[in-house]
């Protein structure tokens, strides 16, 4: 009748091989597969324990027959030591009729139900042990008998391959989302975003697309790794901004062989490193892939980092470089980042080069030919109507003053530092210690042509003289002039106040003359007129001396 009684397939076993392929998700496959077991050969408990990364541990354990109250009360799932430790060493069935009696055995944690029988059979994906199957108390107080040894070997064959396909089929669902997110990434990068959202959004999207519980984007900051972005936990986003050393255990083929790196346990390396031991969270954190961010054209490189829950069955491949390609959609968003800042920048600057031609060829040019007007008339009118002309003639010089000031901060570019609103900046200070303003004028290049040597020298000189001033010239009007003409820099301060009397006040004016002779310049100190104190300082542009021993 087509084979014998022991060639004959069993109805249950076609049952349970059948049941457990009913979907391809691996985590309901899992569970599918322990309670097919169970049901099986008529055992109360079973489980499945998964094999760790390191091969020597259990990584998962997943269970069937034990309340999650039991589960609670029993403590944490067991590791892979005594009995359970043996069928990872050698991967062969494994019949019992008393475990307790087998040497191996370390007995149970308090609130563990009482077993008897065993069965345990290894559970082979492509050739590798992906964990092993354990079956107790089979009904009645039966003994598992040999029938039952070759049904669950069958079915644990059978549930390879069921696991084959169903880490196959995340993995491609896995691949096609990766890409999907990276369409979404891309689109985002086409228009203006802020480059803080985009590393964000590819922590988020990276941790998941790889079902990990936590996304890190690391940049290169003076040598040093930063925490730009994490998505996780509230317990890990406290750390963005976090400074962590490059020299961290496993960081090596990443940063200096452009390597991607995946880490079997990241909560053991670093404890194992002695490194950042105290980060709230870190023993959570098992299985990671770290790869590089390549260096752009402004960006300066650094690490996209995904870490799975301890535990967690893998959701990216050892050796897929899919971390990897997000990791470059970081590069991506930096230089498109900068290249908007850079074209605004252009923009703000064209618009100020026009602004300043206009004020220079149209309103400055005017005034000047008007000033020039007014002065033709003086000899044509009468001496108190002469008067008021000069008036108005040195009103439009300080008005064409101000504009060509006005002019050098148009061209003066944002983020860098600038003389000239430093030396505002350091006036405004004093206008509170003198109970008035200083008067300010600043004429010529002094952000393009100052060296930057000279800079700090001439603020000192203004910095000292307005304090003396504020210490002992008793004046109401001070005024602060600041011109480059003629290859050189004048510095010039001036008061109305009690003049060059006094010791005290000759004394503070060495620093002045020590400064001047360290930039190959002089300082001239005099009477003002009609009273009060002038003091220039004069620095040559093109020719520095270095600074006395």
């Amino acid at each position: 009748m087509g084979g014998t009684e022991k060639d004959r397939v069993d109805p249950a076993l076609l049952d349970a091989v059948i049941g457990i392929g009913a979907d391809l998700d691996l985590s309901s496959a899992l569970d599918r597969i322990v309670t097919a077991a169970c049901e099986l050969v008529g055992a109360r408990y079973g489980a499945l324990g998964v094999v760790g990364p390191d091969g020597k541990r259990l990584g998962r354990f997943i269970t069937h027959g034990v309340t999650a109250a039991e589960i609670a009360a029993i403590g944490p799932y067991p590791e892979g030591h005594g009995l359970l430790g043996l069928l990872i060493e050698r991967p062969v069935p494994l019949r019992l009729r008393d475990l307790a009696t087998h040497p191996r055995s370390f007995g149970f944690p308090p609130n563990h139900p009482p077993m008897t029988g065993f069965l345990g059979v290894p559970v082979r994906s492509h050739d590798h042990v992906f964990g092993d199957l354990y079956l107790t108390e089979k009904a009645d107080g039966a003994e598992f008998t040999e029938e039952d040894e070759r049904a669950v070997t069958a079915l644990a064959s059978a549930a390879g391959v069921v696991i084959d396909n169903a880490r196959l089929y995340a993995d491609t669902e896995r691949r096609r989302r990766w890409h999907e997110l990276t369409v979404e990434i891309t689109q985002l990068m086409l228009g203006d975003f802020d480059p803080e959202d985009a590393l964000r959004l590819i922590a988020r999207r990276a941790r998941e697309a790889s079902d990990s519980l936590v996304g890190i984007v690391l940049l290169f900051r003076d040598a040093e790794l930063v925490i730009e972005a994490i998505d996780g936990p509230e317990e890990f986003r406290r750390y963005v901004g976090a400074r962590v050393p490059v020299d961290l255990a496993g960081l090596d083929d990443v940063l200096h062989r452009d390597r991607q790196v995946v880490v079997d346990d990241l909560a053991q390396l670093v404890k194992d490193s002695g490194r950042l031991v105290d980060v709230p969270g870190i023993e959570s954190l098992g299985r990671t892939v770290i790869a590089p961010l390549p260096a752009g054209t402004h960006a300066t490189g650094g690490l996209l980092l995904v870490a799975a829950e301890r535990g967690a069955v893998p959701g990216v491949s050892a050796g897929t470089d899919l971390v990897r390609m997000f990791a470059g959609q970081a590069t991506l968003a930096l230089d498109r980042a900068q290249a908007q800042r850079d074209q605004s920048m252009i923009a703000v600057l064209e618009d100020r080069d026009r602004i300043a031609r206009d004020l220079h060829d149209l309103v400055i040019q005017r005034l000047f030919a008007t000033g020039l007007q007014l002065q033709g008339m003086r000899r044509m009118v009468e001496p108190e109507v002469q008067e008021r002309i000069g008036r108005a003639v040195e009103d439009i010089d300080g008005t064409i003053r101000d504009l060509r000031a006005a002019i050098f901060e148009l061209h003066h570019q944002p983020g860098h530092r600038s003389l000239r609103a430093d030396i505002h900046s350091l006036v405004a200070e004093y206008a509170d210690s003198l109970g008035f303003r200083p008067g300010l004028t600043c004429e010529g290049p002094l952000d393009s042509a100052v060296p930057v040597t000279v800079r700090p020298q001439i603020l000192a000189a203004i910095r000292e003289a307005l304090s003396n001033v504020v210490r002992h010239a008793q004046a109401s009007e001070v005024t602060v002039a600041v011109t480059v003409t003629n290859g050189e820099v004048v510095t010039r301060v001036a008061d109305n106040g009690t003049g060059l009397e006094g010791g005290d006040r000759q004394s503070g004016l060495r620093n002045l003359r020590e400064r001047a002779e360290t930039l190959g310049g002089t300082v001239r100190v005099e009477s003002n007129q009609p009273r009060g104190t002038l003091l220039e300082l004069r620095a040559p542009l093109d020719e520095l001396r270095t600074p006395r021993d």
